[in-house]
């Protein structure tokens, strides 16, 4: 079989059928032929933080060192998910265009494919969350999922607020990504510093009205599960930015 053969036949197993939900399915599909950017890494990033957490853990608890150890370790992965919605981006579009998908079922299949990574490594995330409280913290400790803030409303609250957060990163990740596309890496790079620019005035007019105590106070009265459904109205008002611009793409 030629190299043209081969590739014929690969994008004909993917090809979503004639109805627009199984179109949608077909991106989800044509995404996870990709596991390693949508599964192993997530994994890979989540297990080895867990790992370096734990040594570091048992190091210290060696040392003598008495009461509970917490670790921000857990978010890593929550990071890595903005390279996954650029990756999604930048390896599948011009391809699906090529499948005569619409930017439309391009986009609810990104989505719906980021959605069931997301789910999967909150999955992961909840249930270390509940060995570590079950074990008092593997026997020394020291705990990596669990964070008391974070699990005040329960396991479901917890992994609510850890799904949430992945999708927004994901989101922001497929944004810039459909950004550098259709304007190019110079404007890009203008965004993102003009982005930082407002962050920083942000902060700056916060410690001119010496302000940062009411800040500070706001986040502490604030529940975790709280302060999700605000990202939750983030994650749709970047979502729906980022489906407006890639509609504007051109191939």
């Amino acid at each position: 079989m030629t190299a043209t053969a081969s590739a014929s036949a690969s994008a004909a197993s993917i090809r979503p059928a004639a109805g627009p939900k199984n179109r949608t399915w077909g991106v989800v599909r044509l995404q996870f032929t990709n596991t390693q950017t949508f599964v192993w890494v997530p994994v890979l990033v989540l297990g080895g933080i867990w790992l370096i957490t734990l040594s570091v853990y048992w190091i210290i608890s060696s040392s003598g060192v008495e009461g509970p150890m917490y670790s921000g370790g857990s978010q890593a992965p929550l990071w890595y998910f903005a390279v996954v919605g650029a990756q999604a981006m930048n390896l599948t579009f011009y391809f699906s265009q090529a499948m005569s998908l619409t930017r439309r079922e391009f986009y609810l299949g990104s989505l719906l494919a980021a959605a069931l990574s997301a789910f999967g490594i909150s999955l992961v995330f909840v249930l270390l969350g509940l060995i570590e409280q079950a074990t008092n913290g593997y026997g020394i400790n020291g705990y990596f999922a669990y964070l008391p803030w974070v699990w005040e409303g329960g396991p479901l609250a917890a992994g609510l607020t850890y799904f949430v957060l992945t999708m927004l990163t994901f989101i922001l990740g497929f944004w810039f990504a459909i950004v550098n596309k259709r304007f190019g890496f110079l404007v890009l790079t203008i965004s993102l510093l003009a982005i930082a620019l407002l962050l920083m005035g942000a902060a700056a007019i916060v410690s001119v009205n010496r302000a940062w105590a009411e800040v500070w106070m706001w986040f502490a009265q604030s529940s975790a599960l709280g302060l999700t459904f605000w990202a939750l109205g983030l994650c749709a008002v970047f979502a729906l930015g980022s489906y407006l611009t890639l509609r504007r793409l051109t191939t």
